[in-house]
Order: structure tokens, then sequence, then C-alpha cells
């Protein structure tokens, strides 16, 4: 009766093993512009993706009137990118300062704000997803972080 015994707990603790271990979350990259714009809807945004022959693709969006753009890079002849950069700009602040935006980047984290060459304040947020990706949950998790800088973001550039 011994090994049945021991046979069963040892059936059991697996089994609680199996029960309590994480399933694997579902890894995305940068290789399918329609995975990501799935993403960018599921946060309630319209997402339109733009693919131009001999260009790298991107998806047009926007979230409470604030345009944005997310360019997929570091790609292959416009296919199997690894890195995306969210992206957005003000052509109607001109006169915000090139210290003010240093101070911004002082200040914040996780994206950067600077001219663009038309003089236009313009922030950028970049997200690897080289090798198998990272999980859709963290992919989502950044456009909240992007959502929360966007609005900061106009604020600073707006302000007094």
């Amino acid at each position: 009766m011994g090994s049945v015994t021991a046979r069963a707990a040892l059936i059991a603790g697996a089994a609680a093993f199996f029960v309590a271990a994480p399933a694997h979350a579902e890894l995305v990259n940068a290789t399918d512009p329609a995975t990501i714009e799935a993403i960018v809807e599921s946060q309630g945004w319209p997402a339109t993706i733009v693919a131009k022959p001999g260009d790298d693709p991107y998806i047009e969006s926007n979230r409470n009137g604030l345009k944005f753009l997310v360019l997929f890079m570091n790609c292959d002849e416009g296919r199997k990118c690894k890195t995306l950069q969210y992206y957005m700009g003000f052509s109607d602040a001109k006169d915000v300062s090139l210290e003010k935006l240093n101070q911004w980047n002082k200040d914040k984290r996780f994206a950067r704000a600077y001219k663009d060459d038309a003089g236009d304040p313009v922030l950028e947020m970049d997200v690897d997803l080289d090798f198998a990706g990272i999980p859709r949950e963290n992919i989502g998790e950044t456009f909240n972080t992007w959502a929360s800088l966007m609005d900061s973001f106009r604020e600073y550039v707006f302000e007094n």
C-alpha cells in the first residue's frame, strides 16, 4: 500500500504544479502590422495601416483628438520589423523653446521631445519587440503609458 500512497501523492503534487503554473502569455512582435493595429483598436482608438511599396509600414491613429503614428522600424524591405516608435507632434506650437523641451526630457521617462526639421515640437517613444516579442498585455501597457505621455505633453507644450 505504501507505493500506492506515494504514487497518489506524486500525482497530486504534479497536478497541483500544472494548475498553479501560469499559462504562457501570447508574445507579439512587430512583424505583422495587423496585430499591432488590433491592439491599438482594443484601446478604443481608430487605426489605419499605411503600407506604401518601398517604405516601412505605419499606423495612423488618434486619441481624444490627438493624432499619432505607430511607426514600424528596423524593417527588412518593409517587412520583418523589429521595433515600434510612437510619434506625435504639434505644428501649431513652433514657439516652444528648446530649453522647455530639454526640461521635459530631464523630468520625464519613456519618451523624448525635440523640434523636428519644420520646428514643430514632437514626442517619440520607442518599443523594442525584437526576437520572440513581448506579451500582448505589455504592448497594451505601452499604449497606456503613451496615452498618459501624450496628454502630459499637450498640456506642457500649450501651458502659458
